[in-house]
């Protein structure tokens, strides 16, 4: 659908879609999936706990064993929660996953915020985005693996700022992946349809015939104006699997 044209009306409550399919499509079952996309933070991979994370800051800024105490590593952990909510720090993260520079930026502000991370601003964004604090699931590999076997393409479509292509490679998941659309490269952030348009475009699949994975509904369901089918995880807390094997289920019989 060209931009700025109207979608033609064909119930008075339609859904909104960004594309258009004819009727014989309409009329049709809908294609069996080729292919899947999954969100990557809090859907594939999540950080290391925070108190890990401030731990490992204070070793990387010569303070090793000053947060030994949990309840000196949790008033740490405390400050940033409250520090996130102060209105410049929460203006700075406008647009944050747009650029390297502009995430740097918001980063900084917020961690220069914090009493235990002023002055070392650079040493903590370095190992906030560094490959050793990111994780995957438990059930990460073994969903990527299967969807090989069954010969599914896997594309990641990520609101993110660096390239988490390392991150991939670090745990040994980069050659399960066939394409990757990121907001930093692409300059545009989801829902926008072409991020999901690009990957499905780059994996040589039908947006119909692919299915989005993700845990934010108004992000990665947006995937579904762009034609995609969409399966949102809850946005929850994980330390176990994450709750990918129902995707398996979604993808039908091979």
């Amino acid at each position: 659908m060209s931009p700025g044209a109207l979608p033609p009306i064909h119930t008075l409550f339609d859904s909104a879609s960004a594309y258009r399919i004819t009727g014989e499509e309409s009329a049709a079952a809908p294609p069996p999936v080729q292919a899947v996309l999954f969100d990557f933070v809090n859907t594939l991979f999540q950080m290391i706990d925070a108190v890990d994370w401030v731990r490992l800051v204070a070793a990387d800024t010569g303070r090793a064993g000053a947060l030994d105490d949990p309840a000196a590593a949790q008033a740490v952990v405390a400050a940033l929660a409250a520090a996130y909510q102060l209105p410049e720090v929460l203006a700075a993260q406008h647009g944050r996953d747009l650029s390297a520079t502009a995430h740097r930026d918001a980063m900084l502000a917020w961690f220069a915020a914090v009493e235990f991370l002023h002055g070392h601003e650079a040493a903590a964004h370095a190992r906030l985005i560094d490959a050793g604090s990111w994780r995957p699931y438990p059930d990460t590999a073994p969903v990527l693996r299967r969807l090989r076997e069954l010969g599914i393409r896997v594309g990641i479509v990520s609101d993110i700022a660096w390239d988490i292509r390392a991150h991939a490679d670090h745990h040994g998941l980069g050659g399960l992946v066939d394409a990757w659309a990121l907001s930093f490269e692409l300059g545009r952030e989801k829902p926008d349809p072409e991020m999901f348009r690009k990957a499905c475009a780059d994996l040589g699949a039908d947006p119909r015939a692919t299915l989005m994975v993700g845990d934010n509904p108004a992000r990665d369901g947006g995937a579904a104006a762009a034609g995609l089918r969409c399966y949102i995880l809850p946005a929850e807390h994980r330390t176990g699997e994450r709750g990918l094997r129902p995707v398996l289920d979604l993808i039908g019989p091979r």
